[in-house]
């Protein structure tokens, strides 16, 4: 059995090496496989017209660019990332759009731990980015000390790994021919926040109120011809394959592109992905 031994397993090491390069180099796929979502925040923020929002682990700042738009006359929106090499992207994809004009700016910074200032934000958001928090707690404290009295906070996380079989396709396939990282019940990750009463205490334990969760579905489309890019760029799979030997590399791909047949349609891929709509007042 193969093993990477220089794949970074903690999710924020991981977001500054091989997982922040692979998401930029996959960003317009994500961009375009996550659209419902990052609808719903912009809607969501021009009905709230807020003054200045937070994007929170706003990656290649799709989504923040998208809301900046919403926001009041001379509003600001702002997204923060840990990942510096995804900060830059979104730095570079503002200046080549415009955006700046809209008022997106990008700060590269742990969520966690960072001073944003008190009462600073309207409202804060959050499109698959609030599950990475080694602390979730101190982190939730933190952004609430960041935003305003009563703002809203709207929060888009992953439901569990078994509704969603498209996710976990490739690392079933793949883990009888390579060792894979594994994200232990609740550790930061993808999945963290799988368990809807578990994050409804984290959030009353750090002091939000009228916190609601509930279901959200949305189906995600994109070319076949992308597939295999898709799967040897994302996901636990993505992290160690640039460093397997090319023969394992293409035994990987023919297995794992096998697991993909059920989401496969014509020339299409097809999957529902299975996520939370988490709504808070801080």
């Amino acid at each position: 059995m193969n093993r990477s031994t220089e794949t970074p397993d903690n999710p924020s090491t991981l977001w500054k090496s091989v997982g922040g390069r692979n998401w930029v180099e996959s960003q317009r796929l994500i961009d375009h496989l996550f659209k419902p979502i990052e609808g719903l925040l912009a809607e969501a923020v021009e009905c709230q017209s807020p003054q200045r929002v937070l994007d929170i682990g706003c990656g290649t700042g799709g989504t923040t660019r998208a809301i900046s738009r919403y926001t009041r006359s001379e509003g600001q929106a702002t997204g923060v990332d840990i990942s510096e090499i995804m900060i830059e992207a979104a730095r570079q994809g503002t200046e080549k759009n415009g955006a700046e004009k809209a008022g997106a700016e990008f700060i590269c910074a742990d969520a966690e731990t960072h001073d944003f200032g008190e009462n600073r934000y309207d409202m804060l958001v959050s499109r698959f980015g609030i599950m990475f928090f080694d602390d979730p707690i101190k982190a939730f404290q933190n952004l609430r000390r960041a935003a305003a009295t009563d703002a809203p906070g709207l929060f888009v996380a992953w439901r569990s790994p078994q509704e969603n079989p498209f996710m976990t396709a490739a690392a079933r396939a793949a883990k009888s021919m390579v060792s894979l990282p594994q994200q232990a019940p609740d550790a930061p990750g993808q999945f963290a926040f799988a368990d809807a009463k578990r994050v409804e205490s984290l959030l009353d334990a750090a002091h939000w109120h009228h916190i609601s969760i509930e279901p959200l579905d949305f189906e995600c489309t994109f070319p076949e011809s992308q597939l295999v890019g898709y799967f040897t760029r994302l996901g636990p799979l993505g992290r160690v394959f640039p460093d397997l030997n090319e023969m394992t590399q293409a035994r990987l791909i023919t297995v794992v592109r096998e697991a993909f047949e059920p989401f496969v349609f014509g020339d299409t891929v097809k999957f529902n992905a299975a996520c939370w709509q988490i709504k808070a007042r801080a």
